[in-house]
């Protein structure tokens, strides 16, 4: 017992200080893409061709990053000949709208809070089922650490579940794959309403690697109604947390 108390005196406090400080994210991290137009010039398609899964168009405005597809593999950073597209440091990604997760030269709206209605009911205790509707585990992972003591994500009143008749809604991971339909409605119908569903990584959004294969239904909101979408491939925990926080209202005017 004494091993274990000196122990505990040497780790010291272990769990993030987010979100009432900074987060200290690794400086690797690659976050939300900016692209700088003076830069950028309108003959060059270099982005648009080597992207793996076309989240980079050329609209009216000039080049737009569908975050939803987007692997953030860095392969645009490098093809661009003018240094147009940078990825930066900003891990804030998680928006309500499928819509929002375009990137162009207007501001980035990250995720709004629920009603006061629906933050009433989960604001306090929100109780979630993880499916892996396909997943290669990535995603699933980075949910998982959010368990452990670092993130701690009890401390917010949120937990994961093992029966859907227990939760109050789901975290969907994968692009949904034809032999995972029924078992991803099936286990949304097992929720008590009423209920959420919160798609985590490219491949719940979009499909992202898979995207357009037969054997792929293209993401959660195929099959059931998605209220938080958390892009990334796969998102930094920080990421989904601060998605998380801001679907309950808890990082307003942050």
């Amino acid at each position: 017992m004494l091993k274990v108390f000196a122990a505990r005196l040497r780790q010291k406090h272990r769990t993030v200080g987010y979100p009432d400080a900074e987060p200290i994210l690794p400086d690797r991290l690659r976050g939300r893409p900016a692209i700088d137009a003076s830069k950028c010039t309108e003959r060059c398609e270099s982005c648009v061709r080597v992207c793996p899964t076309q989240a980079i168009r050329r609209d009216g405005s000039g080049l737009a990053f569908d975050l939803g597809r987007c692997l953030f593999c860095g392969d645009c950073v490098e093809a661009c000949p003018a240094g147009a597209i940078t990825l930066t440091h900003e891990h804030r990604l998680a928006t309500r709208d499928r819509d929002d997760l375009v990137v162009s030269g207007s501001a980035y709206r990250l995720a709004r809070a629920l009603d006061e209605k629906s933050r009433r009911l989960f604001g306090r205790s929100l109780k979630l089922r993880q499916v892996s509707a396909g997943g290669c585990n990535a995603c699933e992972a980075d949910l998982n650490v959010l368990s452990t003591i670092v993130f701690d994500l009890s401390r917010f009143g949120i937990e994961f579940v093992a029966s859907p008749r227990h939760a109050d809604g789901l975290v969907v991971t994968g692009p949904v794959t034809a032999n995972m339909k029924l078992a991803l409605m099936k286990t949304y119908a097992a929720v008590p309403a009423p209920k959420l569903v919160i798609a985590v990584g490219a491949c719940a959004i979009s499909g992202g690697a898979y995207a357009d294969h037969d054997e792929c239904l293209g993401g959660a909101a195929s099959c059931v109604p998605v209220d938080l979408f958390v892009p990334g491939c796969p998102p930094h925990p920080i990421t989904i947390l601060d998605g998380f926080l801001r679907l309950l209202g808890r990082l307003e005017n942050r």
